[in-house]
């Protein structure tokens, strides 16, 4: 049946002066990931030797190879992305870091796309050094929904921490262009992706979403800004009408202090920090995923930690929750399918 399928989970290498070589090899440590998947990492076979060596782990291996067609069962593999010496330099942003990211993250997603994987969990990359010509995102969500999804498949960042779950209607923005960048059709939008999420990925039947407001006290009927009561209002009241159990617009301090968000299945926030402070305060050891997408991204809700790189400090439970959530969807994508 397809809920005892191996899946293959491909795992992207990140930038390597952080901790996602850390997370990682300490993930795949744990005997339960490979009674679950078979894990790829996406990577340089030296870069990983010289992790495990500061880590002290004698009993852990990768089996290195060159391409998935010759992935093994028996442990963690490495597909070597490249074949030349790669400098270190742990807790630094660097160029080369950068190129090696936007690498690892393009041979996973044509691997994805060959369905060579089965999905992709991404450690974390500095959204500076990896950009390029070809790499002109904000961010991995940005980057998947462009690769896998497009106009026909628009993405939505939902950050899942046991039953805690928030979304987005905007992601990474200047402030100033927040406002700007929020109207009722994207609103509704955002709304279809999440409550079809939660319905097919994690199996919910008849999900219950919030919506934040935008401004302070929803707006005080205009005092305090008009988007809560001509823009967000009724894109609530049009997604209720349509069958999507949105309520709202909650101003944000009272929601969360009150433990209101207990209440509900998910909540859909209007922007990056009005969201993630309350669920990095409130979740533990989180995930990123990429809804609304035909494929499976997830992620550690963690960033690249440079003061703590190289140090066999970082924790690697939040990757290991990437890793179980993408199996956990993958599984109910398939049933769905049954």
């Amino acid at each position: 049946m397809a809920e005892n399928k191996n899946f293959t989970i491909g795992i992207t290498q990140g930038d390597i002066n952080g901790i996602s070589y850390e997370v990682i090899i300490k993930s795949l440590n744990d005997n339960r990931i490979m009674e679950l998947c078979t894990p790829v990492v996406y990577g340089l076979a030296k870069v990983a030797s010289y992790h495990k060596k500061y880590m002290d782990l004698p009993d852990f291996s990768f089996q290195f190879i060159k391409s998935a067609e010759q992935i093994s069962t028996k442990r963690p593999n490495l597909i070597n992305i490249y074949e030349e010496e790669v400098k270190l330099e742990l807790g630094t942003s660097t160029r080369i870091a950068g190129q090696m990211a936007e690498r690892s993250l393009y041979a996973a997603g044509r691997d994805l796309k060959n369905k060579l994987i089965d999905a992709i969990v991404t450690t974390p990359i500095n959204k500076s050094n990896i950009q390029s010509e070809k790499f002109k995102f904000s961010g991995h969500t940005d980057f998947f929904e462009h690769y896998f999804g497009g106009k026909e498949h628009p993405a939505l960042m939902l950050m899942v921490a046991d039953n805690l779950r928030v979304g987005f209607v905007t992601n990474y923005l200047p402030i100033k262009e927040v406002s700007e960048n929020i109207t009722t059709e994207i609103i509704l939008q955002k709304l279809d992706i999440l409550n079809n999420s939660l319905k097919q990925d994690f199996g919910l039947n008849n999900p219950k979403i919030a919506v934040l407001a935008l401004n302070p006290h929803g707006g005080d009927n205009g005092l305090l800004g008009n988007e809560d009561k001509d823009i967000i209002q009724p894109a609530v009241v049009q997604a209720f009408h349509e069958g999507i159990n949105a309520f709202g617009p909650f101003p944000a301090d009272g929601f969360f202090a009150a433990g209101s968000y207990t209440k509900f299945d998910a909540v859909l926030a209007m922007y990056y920090d009005q969201g993630m402070v309350p669920f990095k305060l409130l979740g533990k050891n989180g995930v990123n995923f990429t809804a609304g997408l035909p494929i499976v991204r997830t992620a550690p809700a963690h960033g690249t930690a440079y003061d703590i790189a190289g140090k066999n400090i970082a924790d690697p439970q939040s990757m290991r929750n990437a890793i179980y959530l993408a199996i956990d969807i993958l599984r109910n994508r398939a049933n769905n399918m049954v």
